[in-house]
């Protein structure tokens, strides 16, 4: 760019400054498409700042009217009240666990998120553990890498996932897609969800305990709340039984996570196969060890196709914000 181009353009963001985003912690959104999120705001990096978090939210207090954040990235009370004039909140997450809703209802702070953006392949994800949990895919590998088929022999038998009966919790964008993958291989699909869907012909149960007593897989869909934290318990994961698998691609804290362990390791169900944990990214050494367990780093939702979406959606929601117009994926607060 010549002098003059270069003038001009440092005039044009005088003249029209980039709307001004926080940021606490950077989303994967953010790490990987930076540039072109930066192009059309300027973004506040609070964890790029010397200043203790609370400092630099009051130093950017009156500039700040939207925040850029994600599923494990918490945008609490705190933070909420130390920026009067805040007006939005875009979480890259599905997942709302992490804000504060009630403070954002009671502000009237908007909250855009991903919506059902994610669906597809977190379902993927939960087919593709369940599948590899069955038919023990990465026991099989870690055998054949560890030199043990040479000395050992014929590795041990998986089982079929055609037939099976599955039972889904949180029968939402999610649930449903893992309920259109599942019945293609011939599985008898149930479901525990808020509601009874109208939409579906799939049995339903109210009552977690006795979807597992009558499945024998369980695949946990739902949002984490203060409904679902630890609603599978010990006394869903005893009905699941000996035979029963487990795969969670919502939230590690819907699951009692030590009653898990404790029952992997006492042999009270037969697997588990898992994108998220109760305390990420520490992983109880107990499911490490395990070769009935399937472990995923919480990546269920990052392909390279999504983020590219999620880039576009995050933009125009917050060019929605800015231009006063309707968001894309408003998160509905008065529910």
């Amino acid at each position: 760019m010549d002098c003059n181009g270069y003038r001009q353009e440092n005039h044009d963001q005088n003249l029209f400054p980039k709307p001004k985003v926080l940021v606490l912690e950077p989303p994967p959104v953010f790490i990987y498409h930076e540039d072109k999120l930066s192009q059309k705001f300027h973004f506040l990096k609070a964890w790029d700042s010397p200043l203790p978090l609370d400092q630099f939210l009051t130093t950017h207090a009156h500039s700040v009217q939207a925040i850029l954040s994600h599923g494990s990235c918490p945008v609490t009370t705190n933070t909420i009240r130390l920026l009067p004039s805040l007006g939005l909140i875009v979480t890259t997450s599905a997942g709302l666990d992490q804000i504060d809703l009630q403070e954002c209802r009671r502000r009237g702070v908007s909250v855009a998120y991903a919506g059902s953006l994610f669906s597809a392949d977190v379902a993927d994800i939960a087919v593709g553990l369940l599948i590899d949990a069955l038919r023990k895919i990465s026991a099989g590998n870690r055998y054949v890498t560890q030199g043990l088929w040479a000395n050992n022999g014929d590795f041990s038998l998986g089982s079929k996932l055609g037939g099976r009966k599955v039972g889904i919790v949180g029968l939402g964008s999610i649930g449903l897609e893992v309920g259109k993958r599942l019945e293609p291989f011939g599985c008898n699909i149930l479901y525990c969800s808020r509601n009874k869907k109208s939409s579906v012909s799939y049995p339903y149960y109210s009552n977690v305990c006795e979807l597992a007593a009558n499945c024998e897989v369980l695949i946990i869909c739902c949002e984490l709340n203060d409904q679902t934290r630890h609603v599978i318990n010990k006394e869903v994961l005893l009905a699941l039984g000996k035979k029963g698998l487990i795969i969670n691609v919502g939230r590690g804290a819907i699951i009692d996570e030590q009653e898990m362990v404790r029952c992997l390791m006492q042999g009270e169900i037969a697997g588990a196969g898992l994108d998220v944990f109760e305390n990420e990214p520490h992983v109880p050494s107990e499911l490490i060890s395990l070769d009935n367990v399937v472990l995923s780093p919480h990546r269920a939702v990052h392909t390279e196709e999504t983020l590219m979406a999620l880039v576009d959606l995050v933009i125009g929601n917050l060019e929605a914000f800015f231009s006063n117009k309707p968001l894309l994926s408003p998160v509905l607060l008065d529910e």
